[in-house]
């Protein structure tokens, strides 16, 4: 069924009911995650502990990708009442504007999960979020995160200068620049061909996963020296509403929403932040894995490079340029940039 078709027909589904009792609410939420995926258990627990925390009061039904609309689509589902909330990467909505890819991921900036999360709540970036939600019909309630990308590599990289002439797999769009910024030979691949392009020597590193991931499917066993915390890539899940119902909850039930994401946001990141320490040192005890920490100033420096490319973006348009300066204020308050 496509979104126009849905759009025409959501009153008469009822997709979004309110209960009869004033006291009682009931939301259907869609995520971009599939069901049984890790991060999808994780966003169902969210679900549990707002029920709990309402004394059963607030139901949100939480829908795996794809259930009522495209991955792409729930933005506007979201704004047209057809679905009451969604769990999302902010990047997907950078077509409607680039600003929503760059405080996706602006890869480079983020060296841990607290420090994106800072940037958002304390930063200026919930107000952001809002300037650029807000006019599709769209509250930003609150923000979670999967975790920092580590990064997969066949050679020792321990700073910028290693990247020089890397042949490195990265998807298209902002991060394959910045590698190429940095000296890199970025390599287009599909996820699929990651591990084999990594055997034979088609390319020397990858942008693939966080390090349990990567351990679990074999890339640390054909890429021996992981970077890790990584210094690229740590996307941002936002958890939205849509606004006229936002807005018409009494406060005590907004402050539960909030609270709620706030403890599913720390689960997250804090349980998958041990997922990665177990498989480092599954790793370790083969003896075969060399992991390598890249200093603050080498982070800096990469950080440093990725501005220029954020620059280009900033360019495209004025909430873009918002973004930019923002997250380049906050930078350099944290001294994360000089």
């Amino acid at each position: 069924m496509t979104f126009k078709t849905l759009l025409t027909s959501a009153l008469a589904l009822g997709l979004s009911v309110m209960a009869a009792n004033a006291q009682d609410y009931s939301f259907r939420f869609q995520s971009s995650d599939p069901a049984g995926n890790p991060n999808f258990e994780f966003q169902q627990g969210w679900t549990e502990t707002l029920k709990e925390m309402s004394g059963g009061n607030i139901v949100v039904e939480l829908l795996p990708v794809g259930s009522i609309v495209d991955y792409k689509e729930t933005q506007d589902a979201v704004g047209a009442g057809i679905i009451d909330g969604h769990i999302t990467d902010t990047s997907y909505f950078a077509g409607k504007d680039p600003a929503f890819g760059l405080i996706a991921n602006p890869v480079g900036a983020w060296s841990d999960p607290s420090e994106m999360i800072d940037f958002v709540e304390n930063g200026g970036g919930a107000e952001l979020m809002n300037e650029l939600l807000n006019p599709y019909g769209l509250e930003f309630i609150g923000v979670s995160t999967p975790g920092l990308e580590a990064f997969v590599s066949k050679v020792p990289l321990d700073g910028v200068a290693d990247l020089q002439g890397l042949k490195v797999r990265n998807p298209e769009g902002l991060i394959a620049n910045v590698f190429r910024a940095a000296g890199a030979a970025p390599v287009n691949l599909p996820a699929s061909e990651v591990y084999t392009s990594l055997d034979k020597g088609v390319i020397d590193a990858a942008d693939y996963s966080v390090f349990s991931v990567n351990q679990e499917v074999g890339m640390n066993d054909v890429a021996t020296h992981p970077v890790y915390p990584g210094f690229h890539s740590l996307p941002l899940i936002e958890i939205s509403m849509n606004k006229a119902k936002w807005d018409g909850l009494p406060e005590d039930v907004q402050q539960m929403f909030k609270a709620s994401i706030k403890e599913f946001q720390q689960t997250q990141v804090n349980a998958l932040k041990e997922r990665d320490l177990a498989a480092i040192e599954a790793a370790k005890a083969k003896g075969e894995v060399t992991i390598h920490d890249w200093p603050a100033e080498e982070r800096a420096k990469f950080r440093g490079i990725a501005r220029g490319e954020w620059e280009k973006v900033a360019s495209q348009s004025e909430m873009a340029q918002k973004v930019y300066d923002s997250l380049n204020a906050y930078l350099e308050s944290k001294g994360l940039i000089k």
